[in-house]
């Protein structure tokens, strides 16, 4: 859902130095140094390659999303929008190899008149599918099942997508995120434990589900969508700012629509986003740093990466 009002362009700038070389020079966001900067991949075949993404030298981590069928009956739908598995494995190993965490988030945005394919009705469904996220795509392995990106391939965590719900209040994302954090004693695969974010609505608080699995606080990092929320219209500063607030031990991140193509009227031009969120966010003392939706529009547009 995008917003229902569009940011004016500021035009007159007492840049900050960082800020007026980067309209100088027409360098990226990047180049200003906001913090880490993770992008979600996966939504649109043309966006490249993992392994490209990667080597921008532009995100710190990789959100690989996302897995959109899960809690009915030990049935798991992983959509990559056409990308081909093969190679994505040794993409995974490649970025790791740079420095680049890589997540796979579970869930997605919910389809307007679609009915959920996702949800955690029980705390059996839960444990189920903590149980084949460390099988199938993290530390653990279990015989007769497939690990999509290979055997040798494993994920560094899991990112809470959670925009839809079919079982109201009752959703069991909290028991999920315990099950997944009792593997972070767990040495796999060269990578120690399971790092947990969440990717949340603007507005706070979210659905009961998913603030019953913040309230767990094991969660390292919270993306805050400032985007797709009429809720947030002219507010999502200080939407930012209550999710910040609200978990101090948990690094939070500004999420934002790369391209008007994504969200036309939540699309914020780099000037803007510096003077109507960044300069005040990065004065929070868990300021994280960007999310970026996503690869293929930041791509297309260079609003984060130039590459």
């Amino acid at each position: 859902m995008a917003f229902t009002h569009r940011r004016p362009c500021v035009t007159i700038l007492p840049l900050a130095l960082a800020l007026l070389s980067l309209l100088a020079s027409g360098r990226t966001l990047a180049a200003t140094g906001p913090g880490d900067i993770a992008v979600f991949w996966g939504r649109n075949k043309a966006e490249g390659t993992l392994r490209e993404a990667c080597d921008t030298g532009t995100y710190t981590t990789v959100i690989i999303s996302f897995l959109r069928g899960f809690g009915g009956h030990g049935a798991y739908t992983l959509d990559l929008s056409g990308h081909p598995l093969a190679g994505v494995g040794d993409d995974v190993k490649h970025c790791q190899s740079k420095g680049i965490l890589v997540l796979l988030s579970i869930g997605g945005p919910a389809a307007a008149g679609a009915a959920a394919n996702y949800s955690l009705p029980s705390a059996q469904s839960a444990a189920d599918l903590a149980a084949y996220l460390w099988d199938a795509y993290l530390g653990g392995s279990r015989p007769g099942l497939r690990r999509p990106f290979g055997d040798d391939a494993a994920l560094d965590g899991v990112d809470f997508y959670i925009d839809q719900s079919t079982s109201g209040d009752h959703d069991h994302y909290d028991e999920l995120a315990r099950r997944l954090y009792a593997y972070k004693s767990r040495y796999h695969r060269g990578r120690l434990g399971v790092t947990l974010t969440a990717t949340v609505r603007c507005a706070y608080p979210d659905r009961p589900g998913v603030q019953a699995a913040l309230a767990t606080g094991l969660f390292s990092r919270v993306h805050v969508r400032l985007y797709g929320d009429l809720k947030c219209t002219w507010s999502d500063r200080e939407a930012w700012e209550k999710w910040a607030a609200a978990y101090p031990a948990s690094r939070a991140f500004v999420g934002v629509v790369a391209s008007p193509e994504a969200d036309k009227d939540a699309y914020m031009f780099q000037k803007d986003l510096y003077y109507n969120v960044l300069q005040f966010a990065q004065k929070v003392p868990n300021y994280g740093g960007l999310m970026i939706w996503d690869r293929y529009y930041d791509k297309m547009n260079h609003y984060i990466s130039s590459s």
